[in-house]
C-alpha cells in the first residue's frame, strides 16, 4: 500500500491566505473513515463520507452525472474494507482525500472515478478487466496508468520503470499524472509515521521528479505545497527559520500589502475597471528563496498582490492605470499573456513601489487564466474533446506540436528519448537530469515550424530534435541566416537552418556530447560512440583541448607542420623581438601559439642559447616555468611585419581554396605555405603560414577570411605544447 499517515509536523498555514470565492468546512478524514465503514446509508443516495468530494465536484461542473462516482466509491470502499493505514485510519480516506484534492482543482467525472479506484487494482483483488468493465475504457486506461509494477518482478528497477510506465501513459492522456500529483501530495501531507530515512528517499524523488512534472504541466495548487512538504523534510533548520520569519510577520501591526491593495482598489475604482485584488502569501519556499535573495525581509515581500478582471483587455487596462497611477518598477514587467509559459500560464507581471522603499509585486490575470495558472492541465477538464472538434472543424493543423496543450513539447520528447534508454538506471538519472531544466525555449526552422527545446540548448540539440539519430550527418547550422557553430547557444525566436551532409558514413563528433543538453542528443550520441570505441591515443600524448565548435574543430588542437621545431627558426634573430640584455640572442617565435606584434609575450631560454617567445597565455609558459626554464624579458622591436599561422575550417564546396587565397591576397598577406586536409564529413581543415608586412592587418585578414562563403571558423593556431618542455 502506497499511502502512509498523518504527519503532526507537516508543515501548516500560519498566516491567513485570501478569502477563497467558495468557503467549505475543513475536512476531517478520520470522521469520513468511520462513515466509509458504515458504507451507504440509502440505495440511490451518495454516502456521507464522500458528500464533500460531491459538494467540490459541483463547485466546478454543476450539471456533471454522479452515478459513476456513487459507484466508483461503493467498489472502493468495498474492496478496501478492512484495509488501514498505518496511522490506524481506513484505507479509504486516501483514495477520497486524493478524490478530494482533484475536484477542488476542476478534475471531471472520469478523472475523480479512476482517483477513487486508483488503489484498488494494486491493493486489492479487483481486477483491470473487472474496472474496465465496469467503468470503460477511459477509467480502465487512468487506473493502470497510475498503477505501480511490482517490485517482486522488477526488483530494484519497480521505481523508474513505474514512472516510465506513467510518464508513457500520460503521453495519451494527462490526467494519469494529475492523479499521481494529488496521489503524491496526500502521501506527502501524511508521511510522519514512517522511518526518517524512508521520508527523506519519498522527498527527494518527489523533489527531482513530481514537484518539475507538476511545473511543467503547471498545476501550480499542488506544485507549491509539495515544495513546502519536501522543504520541511529535507531542510527541517531552514524551514523553522522560515516559519519563524512568516510568525513574526503576521505579528506585526502594520500590513504594507493590505495597505497596497487597498490604494489598487481605490484607483482602479477611478477607472471604472471592474476587478478583485486579493494578497497571495507566498508559500515557505518561495520566502525562503526571497530571503536569500533579498536578505532582510521587508513586510511586503511576504506575499504579492493578485488582481482578477474579466477580460484579457482589462489586463492590460489595469497594468495602465497602477504604472499611470503608482510608481512602477520597470524592470519586473513581464508579459506572459502575449507570450504564455510552456505550461499553460498567463498572466502580466509587474511590481510598484512606495515612498518609504516597500515594493510589492503584482500579478494581473482574468479569471479563467487564474484558474489555468492553480490547475494545470486539470482545469481543462476532459482535454481531449475539445482540440479534436477543432480540428474537425478545420481550425486547428493537427500536426502542430504545441496545439494540443496536454502534449507539450517537453513531454514529446521525454517519450521519445525514453524509447533509447532501455536501461532502467540510464532513463532513471536522464529523467532528473531532464526535469532539472526547468525553462523551455521555441526556435523556428526555415519551414515554419518549430522546435521546443530547453533553455540552454544548443544547435546539436536542436538537430537531433529535429532528425533523431540522422543527426549524425549533421555538418553546420545557420543561426538567423549566419553561419554558426553546433556548440552554439539557441536564444528563445532564433531561427536555426541545419545543413546536413550527404556522407552515408558521417559520424558524430566526441566534442558533441560538451554540447549537448538534452537526453534525446545525448543518448544518440553515447550510442553511436558505444559501438564505435576511439582508437588508442598514442601513449605519452597529451589530449586535444576542446576547441568548442563543430567536429572538425577537433584538428585545431593538433599541430600541423611544426613550425617551431627547436633549431628551426621561424623569424630572423631581431626581426621582432628584442631581448632585453641579451642583443645578440638568436630569436624564435613559438610555432603551439604564433604570436605576433602587440601580443604580450615572455621568453624561454633553451638549448644553445637560443631564445622561444611565447604570448604569454600560452599553456607551455605554465610548464617550462614549473620545469625550471630560465625565464628571459623580451618585448617587440620597431618592426611592424610578423609570420603567422593561421587556421581556417570550412564546408566543402567548388573553388573554396580559390576564393580563399584571393580574399587574403587582397588584405595583402604574402602565403609561405598552405596545407589543405583531406575532406571529412563534407569540411575541410585548412592552416595557412601568412607573412603580413603589418601585424595591425590581422583582425581584418581573419574578418576578410571568415567572409569568404563556406568558411565558419578562423583563427590563430593554437596547439599544445609537447609533453616535455623543450630540450636543454
Amino acid at each position: 500500500m502506497s499511502a502512509e499517515a498523518t504527519n503532526p509536523a507537516t508543515p501548516g498555514p500560519v498566516v491567513p491566505s485570501a478569502p477563497r470565492r467558495r468557503s467549505r468546512p475543513r475536512i476531517d478524514l478520520r470522521r469520513l473513515g468511520r462513515a466509509a465503514l458504515l458504507g451507504p446509508a440509502s440505495r440511490g443516495r451518495l454516502p456521507d463520507a464522500i458528500g464533500h468530494v460531491v459538494e467540490a465536484h459541483r463547485a466546478h461542473h454543476p450539471d456533471a452525472d454522479l452515478e459513476p462516482l456513487h459507484r466508483a466509491y461503493v467498489l472502493a470502499e468495498s474492496s478496501h474494507r478492512g484495509q488501514m493505514r498505518k496511522s490506524g485510519e481506513p484505507y479509504i480516506t486516501h483514495p477520497l482525500a486524493v478524490t478530494l484534492i482533484l475536484a477542488e482543482l476542476g478534475a471531471e467525472t472520469t478523472a475523480l472515478t479512476a482517483s477513487l479506484l486508483h488503489d484498488t487494482v494494486e491493493d486489492t483483488d479487483v481486477t483491470l478487466d473487472q474496472v474496465g468493465e465496469e467503468f470503460g475504457a477511459e477509467v480502465r486506461y487512468l487506473v493502470d496508468g497510475v498503477t505501480k509494477l511490482e517490485k517482486v518482478d522488477y526488483g530494484a528497477a519497480a521505481e523508474p520503470e513505474t514512472f516510465r510506465k506513467m510518464l508513457v501513459a500520460t503521453g495519451n492522456d494527462v490526467r494519469v499524472m494529475s492523479i499521481k500529483l494529488a496521489d503524491r501530495l496526500h502521501n506527502m501531507r501524511t508521511l510522519g509515521v514512517m522511518r526518517p530515512e524512508k521520508q527523506e528517499r519519498i522527498a527527494r524523488v518527489t523533489r527531482d521528479v513530481l514537484i518539475p512534472l507538476a511545473e511543467r504541466l503547471g498545476v501550480q495548487a499542488l506544485k507549491t505545497e509539495l515544495e513546502d512538504l519536501v522543504f520541511a523534510i529535507l531542510h527541517p533548520e531552514e524551514y523553522q527559520h522560515t516559519r519563524e520569519m512568516i510568525v513574526d510577520n503576521a505579528s506585526r501591526a502594520d500590513d504594507p500589502l493590505a495597505e497596497f491593495a487597498e490604494a489598487m482598489r481605490a484607483v482602479l475604482r477611478d477607472a471604472d475597471i471592474q476587478a478583485e485584488v486579493l494578497i497571495r502569501p507566498r508559500h515557505f519556499v518561495s520566502v525562503h528563496r526571497a530571503s536569500r535573495k533579498r536578505g532582510r525581509m521587508r513586510g511586503a515581500d511576504f506575499g504579492r498582490l493578485l488582481v482578477l478582471v474579466n477580460e484579457d483587455a482589462d489586463c492590460y487596462a489595469v497594468l495602465g492605470e497602477l504604472h499611470t497611477c503608482m510608481t512602477p518598477v520597470v524592470s519586473e514587467f513581464k508579459d506572459f499573456i502575449a507570450v504564455p509559459k510552456f505550461n499553460l500560464y498567463q498572466s502580466l507581471h509587474t511590481a510598484v513601489a512606495r515612498e518609504d522603499g516597500q515594493v510589492a509585486e503584482v500579478l494581473i490575470r482574468t479569471h479563467q487564466m487564474h484558474k489555468v495558472a492553480e490547475a494545470g492541465v486539470i482545469a481543462l477538464g476532459n482535454p481531449y474533446t475539445a482540440p479534436a472538434e477543432e480540428q474537425a472543424r478545420g481550425r486547428v493543423p493537427a500536426d502542430e506540436e504545441r496545439v494540443d496543450p496536454t502534449r507539450p513539447g517537453w513531454l514529446s520528447r521525454l517519450l521519445d528519448w525514453q524509447e533509447a534508454a532501455p536501461d532502467p538506471d540510464t532513463f532513471w538519472s536522464t529523467l532528473r537530469e531532464d526535469l532539472a531544466q526547468d525553462r523551455e525555449i521555441t526556435v523556428f526552422r526555415p519551414d515554419g515550424g518549430t522546435l521546443g527545446l530547453p533553455d540552454g540548448a544548443t544547435c546539436v540539440d536542436a538537430a537531433y530534435a529535429q532528425y533523431g539519430e540522422d543527426a549524425h550527418a549533421c555538418i553546420g547550422a545557420r543561426v538567423n541566416g549566419r553561419l554558426a557553430t553546433l556548440s552554439t547557444v539557441l536564444r528563445d525566436g532564433d531561427t536555426v537552418q541545419l545543413l546536413m551532409g550527404q556522407d552515408p558514413a558521417s559520424e558524430p563528433s566526441r566534442e558533441w556530447l560538451e554540447h549537448a543538453h538534452t537526453p534525446a542528443a545525448r543518448i544518440a550520441i553515447q550510442r553511436w560512440l558505444a559501438t564505435h570505441p576511439a582508437p588508442a591515443e598514442h601513449e605519452g600524448a597529451e589530449p586535444a583541448e576542446d576547441s568548442g565548435v563543430t567536429k572538425a574543430a577537433e584538428a585545431t588542437a593538433r599541430p600541423a607542420a611544426d613550425t617551431a621545431t627547436p633549431g628551426v627558426p621561424v623569424s630572423r634573430p631581431g626581426a621582432a623581438i628584442t631581448v632585453v640584455d641579451r642583443p645578440d640572442a638568436s630569436v624564435r617565435l613559438a610555432g603551439c601559439c604564433t604570436p605576433v606584434p602587440f601580443d604580450e609575450v615572455t621568453g624561454f631560454a633553451v638549448r644553445g642559447g637560443v631564445v622561444t617567445v611565447h604570448r604569454a597565455e600560452c599553456s607551455a609558459v605554465a610548464r617550462m616555468a614549473n620545469a625550471g626554464r630560465e625565464e628571459v624579458d623580451v618585448r617587440w622591436g620597431d618592426a611592424s611585419g610578423c609570420r603567422v599561422t593561421l587556421v581556417a575550417e570550412s564546408f566543402g564546396r567548388p573553388h573554396l581554396l580559390a576564393d580563399l587565397t584571393e580574399a587574403m591576397a587582397l588584405e595583402g598577406a604574402e602565403i609561405v605555405s598552405a596545407t589543405v586536409e583531406p575532406p571529412s564529413q563534407q569540411r575541410v581543415r585548412h592552416t595557412y603560414t601568412v607573412q603580413l608586412p603589418d601585424a595591425g592587418h590581422l583582425p581584418t585578414l581573419l574578418r576578410a577570411m571568415r567572409n569568404v562563403p563556406g568558411v565558419y571558423d578562423v583563427g590563430r593556431a593554437q596547439h599544445h605544447a609537447p609533453a616535455s618542455p623543450e630540450p636543454a
